[in-house]
């Protein structure tokens, strides 16, 4: 069986099935047959609808013409493309983009890195208040430590929910989460990971260094690898790696009657080549990212939100984490910015053309 780098430099030979029933469907990957539950045709108009929600979000449309979907419409999903969610498209424009010239590949890193370790909108604005620019030569472990520490104390959150972060005290001995974060980041930087991110040959490398860092595991290293990636740091292709997460190895176990040992990347990346083919199969008409396909990245993602909508939509279905419950509600809040996204994936001139006299 291949391992992780070699499965992406080579071109499987896969194929497709012709018939268009929801159940029974049989795919191959890697030479391996695998039987679809009807969770599999939910995946892809999933995708669609999805991604429809989030076009007519752009051009002001709001409930209850959102969506004809009962559960798209009361729970809250992450988009089907991940660099249009609401955090990545903060990491985009506020963090990444207002791009300073005299910024050095540490300042690039340390903002991102910043950011991703906490992942909150609120905490990053909250530093920027109190610190004035982020920058690598402006920071201050003592201050940034004492400030987070205040605001933990006064009941607010310094982390957002959307996965737990480990505290990495075992390896930089402090109390609080926070500071052992801000260690790792100092650690990291006095190990050259800018310059050997900038020097690595593609995204597998990127994440072997990554995970080489104290307290990242497969999930966290593969996610900061693309947040990386967003920036001007490196410029991989999103179809170069990917690492499945907990939730995707969820929505896969409800996709799959079973894996039969198929490594879950190997499905993700034949999701990923073979999309526009099942999109075809079950007549759905998906309306893509101004022209970009979906990603690894993003098949990753899906697989992780189709695992959660199948919670309410198809509860007879076990997946391998036991969830049966969707804790957070939709509550769309308007009509959306107008998204950017990396310069060098040529979208942003599209969607000014299209969208701005909207």
């Amino acid at each position: 069986m291949l391992d992780q780098h070699e499965l992406f430099r080579s071109v499987d030979d896969q194929t497709v099935p012709e018939n268009k029933e929801p159940n029974g469907l049989t795919i191959h990957v890697e030479g391996t047959v695998l039987e679809t539950t009807e969770v599999f045709a939910a995946y892809w108009r999933f995708a669609a609808e999805r991604q429809r929600m989030f076009l007519k979000r752009l051009k002001g449309v709001n409930d209850p013409a959102l969506t004809d979907d009962p559960v798209l419409f009361t729970y809250r999903f992450t988009n089907s493309y991940r660099a249009s969610d609401r955090v990545s498209q903060f990491l985009l424009r506020n963090v990444i983009s207002v791009y300073r010239q005299q910024w050095t590949d540490e300042d690039i890193f340390y903002r991102v890195l910043l950011f991703k370790l906490f992942n909150k909108i609120d905490t990053w604005e909250a530093l920027e208040r109190e610190f004035g620019e982020l920058t690598w030569e402006r920071h201050n472990f003592d201050k940034f430590d004492s400030f987070l520490s205040r605001r933990q104390a006064s009941q607010k959150r310094n982390y957002s929910a959307a996965y737990i972060m480990p505290s990495a005290g075992s390896t930089f001995g402090h109390k609080s989460k926070h500071a052992n974060h801000l260690r790792l980041l100092e650690w990291m930087v006095a190990e050259d990971y800018p310059r050997r991110l900038r020097n690595c040959r593609n995204m597998g490398d990127a994440y072997d260094l990554m995970i080489s860092a104290p307290s990242l595991g497969p999930f966290l290293a593969y996610q900061f690898v693309t947040d990386i990636n967003y920036s001007t740091l490196t410029s991989f292709s999103e179809m170069e790696f990917v690492k499945a997460g907990p939730g995707a190895l969820d929505g896969i176990a409800k996709c799959f009657k079973s894996t039969d040992g198929v490594p879950s990347e190997a499905i993700i990346k034949h999701m990923a080549l073979y999309q526009d083919r099942y999109f075809e199969i079950f007549e759905i008409d998906f309306p893509s990212l101004w022209g970009r396909p979906l990603q690894l990245i993003d098949c990753q993602n899906l697989f992780c939100e189709i695992s959660k909508y199948a919670r309410v939509a198809f509860p007879k279905v076990n997946g391998s984490s036991g969830r049966t419950r969707i804790k957070q509600k939709f509550a769309p809040a308007g009509r959306l910015p107008l998204p950017f996204y990396p310069p060098d994936w040529g979208l942003n001139e599209k969607i000014s053309a299209e969208l701005e006299e909207v």
